[in-house]
């Protein structure tokens, strides 16, 4: 076992790990291969230790704890100090190279050497801690990401956060102390919407501009990748190749498996540059010369 590139990833402050994972589905524990457990007895005896550290104190070979690491990663036991490491575990194996001199170790992009420390994930539960406060962590962090939310909103979310009912709890209470504002801020969806004080302007400022065709293309693990969730059409994937482009907020085109596909028929103009915001190449191909009518003297 080991991470792969779709592998979900949670990126939060440590302060806030106690929260997150109280909220978490724990799994039965799994059973490790050999030199993942050697990796894990000497962690535990010796606390975070480096990577050269682990090849001699586990006497191991080199490959033997990059994929012991990489086992004990993809279980969620082991954590690094830095995301070298996570990259370097990810890149597949057929395209690892060894590092064997100093200056094509600064050459290359990611080594598993460079990774810094490799600690144990620490579960303990925090004294105090109890699932409300989870909840709530939850419901403002949905609300600072998004500024408005809604029930729609959980479906670009992980299955494992707490149902719609607990968070409306928590909204209805941040509501009545004055915290949130609560109405219909986003038409054509059903149900009760909450909102921070600060997108509300910001809202009405977007009602009252006209339409620009402004176009932005974003990540499909963006958390502004709502196609299909809160806006018509098909959804797109929350993978890091995929990518949407937006007009005016509204879908037009996607680039997933490589491939562009349009929701509009656009001029040759528009859809070059569209084509070129998805892929997001600086070295892309110019749009062809436009001929000019030039008036004959004859």
């Amino acid at each position: 076992m080991a991470p792969i590139r779709t592998t979900p990833i949670a990126l939060l402050p440590r302060r806030h790990a106690h929260l997150w994972r109280s909220i978490s589905q724990e799994e039965a524990p799994v059973p490790v291969s050999g030199p993942a457990q050697t990796i894990l007895t000497h962690i535990s005896q010796y606390g975070a230790c480096f990577f050269d550290e682990l090849v001699d104190g586990c006497g191991l070979l080199r490959v033997q704890v990059e994929n012991a690491l990489a086992e004990l990663v993809a279980l969620g036991l082991v954590v690094s100090d830095s995301f070298a490491g996570l990259r370097a575990l990810l890149i597949p194996s057929n395209e690892r190279k060894p590092i064997l001199s100093r200056a094509r170790r600064r050459a290359a992009k990611t080594t598993i050497e460079d990774a810094g420390r490799w600690a144990l994930v620490r579960r303990a539960a925090v004294p105090g801690t109890n699932n409300a406060d989870a909840v709530e962590h939850v419901a403002r962090t949905l609300l600072r990401r998004y500024g408005v939310v809604c029930w729609r909103i959980l479906a670009r979310e992980a299955a494992w956060l707490p149902p719609w009912r607990d968070l409306l709890r928590v909204y209805r209470r941040l509501e009545g102390q004055g915290e949130i504002r609560g109405g219909r801020f986003v038409a054509g969806f059903s149900g009760e919407q909450f909102a921070l004080s600060d997108a509300i302007p910001i809202l009405r400022q977007i009602r009252r501009d006209a339409m620009g065709g402004k176009t932005i293309a974003i990540s499909g693990v963006d958390p502004l990748n709502l196609a299909g969730i809160v806006t018509p059409g098909e959804k797109l994937a929350a993978f890091a190749g995929n990518r949407v482009l937006y007009r005016d907020g509204i879908p037009i085109a996607f680039l997933s498996a490589g491939e562009i596909r349009f929701f509009e028929t656009l001029g040759p103009a528009d859809e070059w540059e569209a084509r070129k915001l998805l892929r997001r190449s600086a070295a892309y191909a110019a749009p062809p010369p436009v001929p000019k009518l030039v008036a004959s003297s004859s």
